[in-house]
């Protein structure tokens, strides 16, 4: 059984986009990385992947400073090389030009002692889509609370 530990979601995302499909990617980090990110000091709120030369590219997220770390620490928002398949790459890269989609990082995540990313194909939601999607939680929560107070 793979010993899966979450160290930070981006919830933002799914309020934002309309998701599609999700990649478990690997992350290249250096050491001070990989020990901030066990920290849990790890942030993807405005981050986004990108496609450059043939790669996939995890920009704008926050990973900081190892505390006990020297001049070894990296620029907390640096660019991050993705590890994905070549088809995994391909395939991203045709949905993002052809069909309007992003890419956005959802959680992160240690596997195996590894540091991986679940990445999805998105769409942004209009202000209608998330008034929309607002309303049914709304119409649910009061459904269950009726419910409840019937039986209960």
């Amino acid at each position: 059984m793979s010993n899966v530990k979450t160290v930070a979601t981006n919830r933002k995302a799914r309020h934002d986009y309309h998701l599609y499909d999700t990649y478990e990617a690997g992350l290249v980090l250096t050491g001070t990385e990989v020990k901030s990110v066990r920290a849990g000091r790890v942030n993807l709120r405005e981050s986004y992947v990108a496609i450059r030369g043939g790669e996939a590219w995890l920009m704008q997220a926050h990973i900081s400073p190892y505390a006990a770390g020297s001049h070894e620490n990296q620029d907390p928002v640096r660019g991050r090389k993705l590890l994905l398949h070549r088809r995994e790459i391909d395939r991203l890269q045709s949905a993002v030009r052809e069909k309007g989609l992003t890419i956005v990082p959802l959680r992160m995540y240690l596997k195996n002692n590894r540091a991986k990313l679940e990445i999805a194909l998105a769409r942004g939601k209009r202000l209608y889509d998330k008034r929309d999607a607002i309303e049914q939680r709304e119409a649910e929560r009061r459904m269950r609370r009726e419910i409840k107070s019937r039986n209960g």
